[in-house]
């Protein structure tokens, strides 16, 4: 009985590999949320579960392309009609073909909540991003953005160039307050370069970041003692702020503009979802528990000069702060970020690709350490 059992579970992992069949982290009543059969838009647990199930209909959607499953066979399609939304618009990538993201509508019909100061209502479009999928049909592409995301490049995509077109498309026909962006890795990379546009025009957009990457050497996972951690950051820090003093000394004409750039993103307050166990998003946690800490030791003016600024867009010329036009805004680094509500993962994760999943932001069994992050201006 239990051989015939073994070689049954032997058949359908062979039949994972070769694409016949879809992965159980793919398949909704599965890997899903289903004990969340009302969703109370109030709950800030129910909120990330729809906006991260979102961005798993995102991968979902790409490996049904990748794996040609239709009709029955597709997978993709349960993770978003569970809460009640429809499928508007495919993302698709013009270099390699793949679908990188969606633009998700909830269901007119049961849009009839009324609007108090107390009661959030649920989103009328989601547009959510997938992160890299390490499959022959999509990975040269996905690495390449990778690479992109490390070099503060992103913005100059035509991958990102897509995804701008669409949220000020979406915006323009509903307004900023029915658009969330939802984002996971490089997906998360494109909702937060995006919401810091939108929002430096004026147009704040509700954002769910999962394990964003962070384009710096990642101290948090790399050094283990706190007094080490707090001096490599505080040194960081005063060469930061001399650097920035020195170059706009040169250029003070332009130092106003590129201050309000950076204080208009500081009301700004997307969702940020890290795992300490995870490099690609760890240092978070350390960029914001430094800022704190060189306010309480009273080196707040220091701090306040280099959180707003990148070494390296400094020595390069691109000042880091911006004006509010899409390439002078994307040229900073994507984690100078003034305010953040900060989710950390405190569960263990018992290695790197639990650490950096998406599934882990709806377990249940989630225990999480929740942070507001806000930049006193």
């Amino acid at each position: 009985m239990f051989d015939q059992v073994e070689k049954h579970m032997e058949e359908e992992e062979d039949m994972v590999k070769e694409g016949l069949m879809a992965s159980p982290r793919e398949i909704f009543s599965i890997s899903g949320p289903i004990h969340l059969t009302s969703i109370d838009w109030n709950n800030s647990y129910h909120r990330t579960s729809v906006a991260s199930c979102l961005v798993q209909a995102v991968y979902t959607l790409e490996r049904d392309r990748q794996q040609n499953r239709i009709g029955l066979k597709s997978q993709a399609h349960h993770w978003w009609e569970f809460f009640n939304f429809t499928l508007a618009e495919t993302l698709i990538d013009q270099s390699d073909g793949s679908i990188y993201g969606a633009v998700f509508q909830y269901k007119l019909f049961s849009y009839n909540y009324h609007n108090t100061p107390y009661s959030k209502t649920p989103p009328l479009h989601v547009i959510a991003f997938r992160g890299t999928i390490m499959k022959p049909h999509s990975r040269s592409r996905d690495l390449r953005l990778d690479l992109r995301c490390v070099r503060d490049s992103l913005h100059d995509s035509t991958r990102f160039v897509h995804a701008i077109e669409v949220i000020k498309t979406a915006v323009a026909k509903t307004g900023n307050a029915a658009v969330w962006l939802a984002g996971h890795s490089l997906g998360a990379a494109v909702a937060l370069l995006a919401g810091k546009i939108m929002t430096r025009s004026g147009f704040p957009l509700e954002c769910y970041l999962f394990n964003p990457p962070f384009s710096s050497i990642p101290i948090e996972k790399l050094v283990k003692s706190e007094k080490l951690k707090h001096g490599v950051r505080f040194a960081g820090s005063l060469v930061k702020a001399g650097v920035a003093i020195a170059v706009k000394g040169r250029h003070h004409h332009n130092k106003g503009q590129e201050d309000d750039s950076f204080m208009k993103l500081a009301s700004w307050i997307p969702y940020l979802y890290v795992n300490p166990l995870d490099p690609i998003c760890s240092e978070y946690i350390g960029y914001f528990n430094h800022r704190n800490k060189m306010f309480e030791i009273g080196a707040g003016k220091i701090e306040r000069i280099a959180t707003r600024n990148s070494l390296r867009s400094l020595l390069t010329g691109g000042g880091g702060g911006g004006g509010s036009s899409c390439s002078d805004s994307t040229s900073e680094p994507l984690h100078l970020l003034p305010s953040a509500y900060m989710t950390i993962n405190t569960s263990k994760s018992p290695d790197f690709k639990r650490a950096h999943g998406i599934h882990q932001w709806w377990d249940p069994m989630f225990n999480g350490e929740y942070v507001l992050h806000q930049f006193n201006q």
